[in-house]
């Protein structure tokens, strides 16, 4: 298992614009990542907009699976199915990710986003191809 500080502190403009911020993980051992909706995400309708959900669900399943890596491997992802479940409003948004299979190639990780009231408003799966770090 991969210590994800670094990548957590040292982030990237995506996960920065995100407010991503790594929590570490909870008692059943899913990852969790809160991110900040701002206001500049929203659509017509005042609700964030699905793409930002999606950016959040990618960075999460993305984090989540270097946690589980070893140090000397890192994973890209090949695929992001992502279900946008109810309107998402500007504030914290935590996602809750873990890992569901694994194979020396591939890993697939599955992750929900929850908003402040508890509410569950988008879930993804994602599949990610596992690279040796350059």
């Amino acid at each position: 298992m991969t210590d994800v500080t670094d990548a957590a502190e040292n982030l990237p403009p995506g996960a920065q614009l995100l407010g991503r911020k790594w929590l570490g993980f909870d008692e059943s051992g899913h990852a969790l990542i809160r991110f900040q909706a701002q206001p500049a995400f929203t659509n017509r309708h005042g609700t964030i907009q699905g793409g930002f959900l999606a950016a959040m669900l990618d960075s999460a399943t993305g984090i989540c699976a270097l946690a589980a890596l070893p140090p000397d491997q890192t994973a890209v992802t090949k695929s992001l199915d992502t279900r946008f479940l109810k309107p998402a409003a500007v504030g914290p948004i935590t996602a809750r990710a873990r890992v569901v299979a694994q194979t020396d190639r591939d890993i697939v990780v599955q992750a929900d986003l929850v908003d402040a009231a508890e509410v569950t408003v988008a879930d993804a799966t994602a599949r990610l191809r596992i690279l040796a770090k350059k």
